[in-house]
């Protein structure tokens, strides 16, 4: 049972998305915050497994509130549901740790599945951002050289496990792909974010892509 707490400050909103999320029998709403604040407040005693966050709330916004929830608890999976397409919303939201970033016009459907692919330990971006930070990964000067130093600091199999993160594989799909165990995938995908300077798979893969440090294809 995934356990998910809702951050969003109109009602009508959130308890729409809970009457979608109730039909799922493995998604259970377990707590409701309608402010920064008090999402990071709750989020001690309801420890959900994954926090749908909205951007535009009182006190603290959604993306501050990330980033002291995932400071504190980095574990809890964050996905950001917001109205925002903006470039700099959507970077900041991930460079302070989001699992994911959706936009309030996708299918419910897709936002549940969101949910489930976030929970599963993969990371999930909204079609029309992830063409927008594709469109950033023009060749330049600096990913040549930043490719250098990731050639230098990775091992041959961290390198073929950041493929497999680039393309949306969770840890045990991993784990058979590359005929090792999880805990090893473990092992290296902590390695990867050390080397990398990353906190979430989401910052692995746009790191990774606009940097050239894997094949787009």
């Amino acid at each position: 049972m995934i356990k998910l707490m809702l951050v969003d400050d109109h009602a009508v909103l959130r308890d729409g998305l809970k009457n979608i999320l109730d039909m799922e029998s493995d998604i259970e709403v377990i707590a409701e915050a309608v402010n920064g604040n008090d999402a990071i407040a709750k989020v001690k005693d309801a420890m959900p497994d994954v926090i749908l966050m909205d951007i535009n709330i009182p006190e603290k916004n959604g993306i501050e509130a990330t980033s002291v929830i995932k400071k504190l608890y980095p574990s809890i999976k964050i996905l950001i549901l917001t109205m925002f397409d903006h470039d700099e919303y959507f970077m900041s939201a991930i460079r302070e740790g989001a699992d994911g970033y959706l936009l309030k016009d996708a299918p419910s459907q897709h936002v549940v599945d969101a949910i489930r692919s976030v929970a599963n330990g993969q990371s999930v971006i909204h079609p029309s951002m992830t063409k927008k930070f594709l469109g950033f990964t023009q060749p330049k000067a600096e990913a040549v050289e930043e490719e250098k130093l990731v050639d230098s600091l990775l091992t041959e199999r961290e390198k073929e496990v950041l493929l497999c993160l680039v393309q949306g594989m969770n840890n045990k799909e991993i784990a058979g792909t590359l005929f090792i165990s999880d805990k090893t995938v473990k092992i290296h995908v902590s390695n990867i974010f050390k080397k990398l300077g990353v906190k979430s798979r989401s910052q692995v893969v746009i790191y990774a892509v606009q940097n050239q440090l894997v094949p787009l294809s």
